[in-house]
């Protein structure tokens, strides 16, 4: 295993070097749950990746969503160069781009949408800092297509946890999905604006197992553990 960390003990990210393209923390294999959510089999055809970190989540859209055009804004370029020196981040920029700059910045500053933002900034003490407040969620939830979905990596054991979920459903209008905590402590939220996810758990059972079968990611018991902490009226989750 191969681990970055930005000079303190938090991981930033980690990668298998017999597997490089495989998600190995828990995390980032809850951050790609969106893809249990909509049914179409080329959803997502556009992402965009707040966060470079050791470029897990960009490998693994890469490799198993060719279809879709990735989008990375990574606001250090030092981040760029250790994930392509060492963690075998792709050099495809049709199909992976890399803008360095403040992804708060790019995300008010233009007008291009997105079917799949993935927020996972922080800084060496884990502090999301501007990507946790009002005006940035906004911001997302004006960049996603119709069918767009955000997803956020939130500290689920933070002091703050409960205000950046009520800053989040503010924005998005109460339409908002927080999944279980993961062992690492982290939550995964989704949140749209557009058409509604109306999925029964048996459909995201079905799309969790053909996404095990196309790229070995297997995120049933993510769907186990939803079921357990959530009650679902009638068997569906709906944002």
């Amino acid at each position: 295993m191969r681990y970055l960390h930005f000079g303190s003990d938090w991981v930033q990210g980690a990668m298998r070097i017999a597997r490089p393209w495989s998600l190995e923390l828990a995390y980032t294999r809850e951050m790609m749950a969106g893809l249990l959510l909509r049914d179409e089999a080329e959803w997502p055809r556009s992402a965009l990746l707040i966060g470079l970190g050791a470029g897990s989540l960009a490998k693994f859209i890469y490799r198993n969503l060719p279809e879709c055009r990735s989008t990375v804004v990574e606001i250090n370029p030092r981040v760029e160069f250790i994930a392509r020196q060492y963690f075998r981040l792709p050099d495809d920029p049709a199909r992976l781009a890399v803008v360095i700059g403040d992804g708060a910045d790019y995300m008010l500053a233009g007008d291009r949408r997105f079917d799949y933002i993935l927020v996972d900034g922080f800084d060496p003490d884990a502090r999301a800092g501007v990507l946790d407040t009002l005006p940035f969620y906004q911001a997302c939830r004006a960049r996603l297509s119709d069918r767009g979905l955000l997803g956020v990596n939130l500290l689920g054991r933070s002091k703050g946890f409960a205000a950046s979920v009520d800053r989040l459903e503010a924005a998005f209008d109460g339409r908002v999905a927080v999944f279980p905590s993961s062992d690492s402590g982290n939550t995964i939220a989704f949140a749209t604006g557009g058409e509604p996810v109306e999925i029964t758990l048996e459909a995201m059972r079905e799309n969790a197992l053909q996404l095990k079968k196309a790229s070995g990611l297997d995120l049933r018991s993510t769907i186990s553990r939803l079921q357990l902490a959530h009650p679902l009226p009638g068997g569906v989750l709906t944002i």
